[in-house]
């Protein structure tokens, strides 16, 4: 009998091709990613139909590389698993027939995967996780606090009302006259600038999880218009340090909030944000010091990876909770 499992991952919800193979849901046997940002950059952000083409080009090609990498057959798998969403559906569309294909063509057992659940399980390949914990999904789409009691469920506590804090970073930099992706940019700029502008923090009600960005994204863009009309100049790298510190004020305090409510055991980071070196700086003084233990990924599995939904695949092998071949892309589909 074998004394392991092994998942082939599929991931295409946006502009990365990945497929990777995963161990007993923590060891990455492989992990091959495309990126498709060079192709987006001269349209200042992801084009669908561009995406999908890509991901037909590259598909075949990337399971191939990280089956070979990975020295395994269809023979050896156990599961092979798909992001079933959300994301962009063209995209998606591509991933889940490919995923159905080699499920039917060599009779192995079909996982579709929530993106997100993937971005937070990507923790688990790096050290065990511990329950309830919460985790901060920070992403381009996505800007959320989840609690997690056990494997497997989540329960949204706190989520943006309007732009998702990646979303948040894209404008501003386009507004800046950055390229994109925007956050890795500010980021680097924050750091170089000081916080010498006075810009909003969205709390909303005294009690609530919930995130606002689209204010603060309009106050910036209204001071440089002032500044311009005055026929002023201002630091970018000033700008860039005042809008992420009030990011990440709001991001770490009610996060800080939400760790204190729900007596947790690990807070998790998560998400293509998730790479932003302020957040991270400012995560670990919060909590460096904290009985909650916390847990951020190495880059490399911060932004759209196949190794993460292997990760959180694993989960729905241990269960058995295996899709069928009418399995489709969904755009939409809820984390909870």
């Amino acid at each position: 009998m074998k004394e392991y499992e092994l998942i082939l991952a599929i991931e295409t919800s946006c502009d990365e091709t990945s497929a990777a193979i995963i161990e007993n849901g923590k060891t990455i046997r492989s992990n091959i990613v495309s990126s498709q940002i060079e192709s987006h950059k001269r349209f200042g952000g992801v084009v669908p139909e561009i995406a999908s083409r890509h991901h037909v080009e590259q598909i075949t090609l990337i399971i191939e590389q990280a089956m070979e990498e990975a020295k395994v057959t269809f023979s050896d798998l156990d599961a092979v698993a798909v992001t079933e969403g959300p994301g962009l559906v063209g995209a998606l569309l591509i991933g889940v027939n490919a995923a159905k294909a080699i499920a039917f063509a060599h009779d192995i057992p079909l996982i579709g995967v929530h993106h997100i659940a993937g971005h937070i399980y990507a923790n688990q390949l790096v050290q065990p996780l511990s329950f309830p914990l919460l985790a901060l999904v920070v992403s381009g789409g996505h800007t959320e606090i989840v609690y997690m009691s056990e494997d497997g469920s989540f329960e949204i506590i706190g989520e943006t009302r309007d732009d998702a804090v990646g979303e948040a970073y894209d404008k501003v930099a386009r507004t800046l006259g950055l390229p994109y992706p925007g956050g890795p940019h500010i980021d680097r700029l924050a750091k170089e600038g000081n916080e010498s502008i006075s810009l909003p923090r969205a709390w909303l009600e005294p009690d609530s999880f919930d995130f606002s960005f689209s204010g603060l994204k309009s106050a910036v863009i209204n001071t440089l218009h002032n500044v311009k009309q005055r026929g002023e100049e201002v630091k970018i790298e000033d700008v860039a340090a005042s809008f992420q510190a009030s990011v990440i004020e709001v991001l770490v305090e009610k996060t800080k909030r939400a760790v204190n409510q729900y007596e947790v055991k690990q807070l998790l980071l998560a998400g293509g944000v998730a790479a932003n070196r302020g957040l991270r700086e400012a995560l670990e003084k919060e909590f460096g010091s904290s009985t909650v233990e916390l847990l951020i990924p190495p880059l490399s599995l911060c932004t759209d990876n196949a190794a993460m939904i292997g990760a959180a695949a694993s989960i729905q092998l241990k269960k058995k909770n295996f899709a069928g071949y009418d399995l489709n892309g969904n755009p939409g589909l809820e984390l909870e």
